[in-house]
This record gives structure tokens, C-alpha cells and sequence, in this order.
């Protein structure tokens, strides 16, 4: 059995975790309350970012390659290429992922990367980790995503590589919980 750890939070609302658990989750937050965000909105989320990488990438490959760049069968058609649809949205997701903890369709949905074991802001290493788990989670038929879909804590396989989780927070950034402190179910039925 999995023990878990308990969390607390501050009043800057950033995780503190007990040092004595070895998996942990937000401060005075049961883990039956967390919200990890599941499969069908980190789809729209990654749509979403695609669908802005692709705003931006594919003026500027038509200004380098014209209309025939759109026609090729070459996987590549050149530095320009390359750069533009492999290593620029690599970086631009890691650096959101580093300041924001989050791309643009994880903001979208309010949605942040947060430290599995901590619930702290994911190192960098963790970050570039995750970006490139991406391909191993894709590789065999995207298993890797579909696992976000049945498992309890709704982490891909390239969560689990990086040691990451995706929650819920608030407008204020503050942690979501599934039942607010006044909603919270009792635990005896009669009360």
C-alpha cells in the first residue's frame, strides 16, 4: 500500500511538504481531494498549444519555403525547418513550463505541472525531462497519454519519468480542491 504524504499550504499558497512521507501532496489536503486534471482537458490543452505553435511556425516556413514547403514529402526541407518545428517548440514550451508551470492550454484550463512527491514547482531537469519523456510516451501507439486516462493520479508515463502531476488551481492560483472546506462530505453518514 501506498503511504502518502500530507501537505499544507502557506499563505503564499506554495506547497510544504512533510520531510517524513516519501509520496506527498498539497498541505492539509487528503488525496482524495486533490484534482489532477485528466485526459480529455490535457488534450484541449495540447491543442491548444498546438494550435499556437503552428500560428506562429507556419508563416514563417511559408516565407522561407513557399507553398511547395506544404507539398514536399521531406521530412525536413532545411535548418530553417528544423529549427522552426523541432527546436523552437521545444524551448518555448520548457521556458512556459519553467516560469509559468504551465504552456498556454494548461493556462487555459488552469491547469499546473507541480513536483509529484513535493507539490512544489518542478525543477528544471524535471521539466526537460518531461518534454522529451513526451516522444517515449509516444512511440508505442501514444500509450504513454492514454495512460493519463485510468490512472489515479492521471500521470502519463512521461509524468512518471519527470516525477510530475497536473492539478486544477483557482483564478488565484491557489490549490483546488474537489470539496470546498464548507462542502466537505461528513465521514458518518447520520451527521
Amino acid at each position: 500500500m501506498r503511504s502518502i504524504q500530507a501537505f499544507t499550504l502557506d499563505r503564499d499558497s506554495k506547497f510544504m511538504a512533510s520531510p517524513t512521507d516519501p509520496i506527498s501532496k498539497p498541505p492539509g489536503t487528503p488525496a482524495e481531494e486533490l484534482e489532477y486534471v485528466g485526459f480529455w482537458l490535457r488534450l484541449g490543452a495540447a491543442l491548444i498549444d498546438s494550435v499556437l505553435i503552428l500560428m506562429i511556425t507556419y508563416p514563417i516556413l511559408y516565407a522561407l519555403y513557399g507553398r511547395e514547403y506544404f507539398a514536399s514529402p521531406k521530412l525536413v526541407a532545411g535548418a530553417g525547418d528544423f529549427i522552426l518545428t523541432h527546436v523552437f517548440p521545444a524551448i518555448a514550451i520548457i521556458v512556459f513550463w519553467i516560469f509559468k508551470s504551465a504552456s498556454p492550454g494548461k493556462m487555459a484550463i488552469r491547469a499546473k505541472i507541480v513536483d509529484a512527491r513535493t507539490g512544489l514547482h518542478p525543477t528544471t531537469g524535471q521539466l526537460i525531462g518531461r518534454y522529451f519523456a513526451y516522444y517515449v510516451s509516444t512511440i508505442p501507439f501514444c500509450l504513454g497519454f492514454l495512460w493519463i486516462a485510468w490512472d489515479p493520479r492521471k500521470q502519463g508515463w512521461h509524468d512518471k519519468l519527470a516525477g510530475t502531476c497536473v492539478i486544477y488551481f483557482d483564478k488565484d492560483f491557489s490549490l483546488r480542491r474537489k470539496y470546498p472546506s464548507a462542502s466537505r462530505p461528513s465521514p458518518c453518514w447520520r451527521c
